[in-house]
């Protein structure tokens, strides 16, 4: 059974099997958010990169994706494997139309960037490490360095992640939110305590949409799929449900009209 997204999302049919997409973002880019239908364990390698791309309407390593290392490295020129390997990293951006963009999640917030003005676009792997970093926030001012990217042209889509009722983190978590983000640690939006000392729920919709807005982004264009991998794991792959054998979700997307 599908679960209910957002009004900002809908669930659409692909060759693989389900996955969503983001209305706001379908006019302006090809792009997709899969769920268990298409797995990508590797950016190396993985049968789900051929009919990824063939939908694209690229080759397969025209696909650019990265060995993800929960960080904030960015790569915004040409992006190819070298011995094979993909190089690592969890922010890509560009403004060429002939390559693809994806990042792999499986709990970790996935985002997706298109500049209306420039078709510039971009995406983003962002877990909790990453999210301290300010993954989310720092592709933008990337994209308004080297494309010109004006944050107000900018519409961001947030794909399925861990939600904030179910993500249990530890004290070092907190902690590091609080060092990093002190100011918005103050106001308290970001995590609630449990009845077990040192254990938090942390809210990573919330903190991403926050960050977003510090770098610029209207909150009327960033757009929240509202679905948590680990409550429907059933069609989204899950980490924290599966373990060691989880599959990888991909988002993608790729300048142009869909």
């Amino acid at each position: 059974m599908r679960p209910a997204p957002l009004s900002s999302f809908e669930w659409v049919d692909m060759p693989w099997g389900l996955a969503l997409q983001c209305v706001a973002l379908r006019p302006h880019a090809r792009h997709v958010f899969s769920a268990r239908g298409l797995d990508v364990p590797h950016a190396d390698a993985g049968e789900g990169w051929a009919p990824l791309a063939q939908w694209l309407g690229v080759p397969t390593d025209a696909v650019w994706r990265l060995r993800q290392v929960h960080g904030v490295a960015a790569h915004l020129d040409a992006v190819a494997p070298c011995a094979g390997a993909w190089p690592e990293g969890d922010l890509l951006a560009t403004d060429r139309a002939d390559v693809a963009l994806a990042i792999r999640t499986a709990d970790c917030v996935p985002l997706l960037y298109v500049d209306v003005r420039t078709g510039a676009v971009a995406a983003v792997h962002a877990g909790w490490r990453g999210t301290v970093a300010g993954a989310a926030g720092r592709i933008v001012g990337l994209m308004h360095d080297r494309f010109g990217t004006r944050p107000e042209d900018l519409i961001v889509a947030i794909g399925p992640c861990v939600g904030p009722d179910v993500y249990e983190v530890s004290q070092e978590v907190i902690d590091a939110f609080a060092a990093a983000w002190p100011g918005e640690a103050e106001r308290g939006t970001w995590w609630r305590g449990r009845a077990m000392p040192g254990k938090y729920l942390l809210d990573l919709w919330t903190i991403t949409q926050d960050q977003l807005a510090l770098a610029g982004v209207g909150r009327a264009r960033m757009h929240l799929a509202g679905l948590c991998t680990v409550t429907h794991a059933a069609v989204l792959h899950s980490h924290r449900v599966d373990g060691a054998a989880a599959g990888r979700m991909v988002a993608a997307i790729r300048r142009g009209h869909a």
